[in-house]
């Protein structure tokens, strides 16, 4: 069974955006863009909520030549990674990506039992749609060091505890990156 990965820039007080839905506050260095670089080439798929999917098709695919290798490597990457972009309201999606309208928590199941490499999943939205199914193996946290003080919670509220076992711990230049495993 593939394991399911939930992994984010998340501030400080637990925000994945600011309260303008912006995420410049997490623009990666030289090596913290090479470790997503070696982490995104490991996954099987993607799976994108609609907003993450649109700020990374507004950006990704238009990486000019110019651009330093590292986001060429990463814009190559994301454009062939196969990918599953789940939305109720977009009619299309390009770039080696399937859309999903419906029942994101049985495609989910689905995807999972498909193989048995790594998948993850990207949008606070989409994560927190699959939380309260135990759908999610590991956490993999990337804190920042900014208080935003409100946006979109990493997590949302749950009706039950969720316990994690740490399992690695990273100290780059500019975060901390935590992954957790689910019990």
């Amino acid at each position: 069974m593939r394991r399911l990965s939930y992994g984010f820039g998340v501030s400080l007080d637990g925000y994945v955006n600011d309260r303008d839905g912006n995420i410049n506050w997490t623009d990666p260095d030289d090596e913290l863009h090479q470790f997503h670089n070696d982490r995104y080439s490991a996954l099987e798929v993607s799976l994108h909520g609609r907003r993450l999917y649109e700020l990374m098709a507004e950006h990704w695919p238009h990486v000019p030549e110019t651009a330093p290798p590292i986001e060429r490597e990463f814009s190559r990457l994301w454009l062939d990674k196969p990918k599953v972009v789940f939305s109720r309201t977009l009619t299309e999606v390009h770039w080696n990506s399937t859309l999903v309208s419906e029942n994101a928590v049985e495609e989910v199941r689905k995807l999972k039992a498909g193989g048995d490499g790594l998948i993850e999943v990207g949008g606070a939205s989409l994560a927190a749609s699959l939380m309260p199914h135990g759908l999610i193996d590991e956490y993999q946290l990337f804190v920042y060091p900014v208080i935003l003080g409100g946006g979109t919670p990493m997590f949302p509220a749950l009706d039950h505890h969720v316990g994690l076992r740490l399992v690695e711990t990273k100290h780059f230049r500019t975060v901390v990156m935590l992954r957790y495993v689910a019990d």
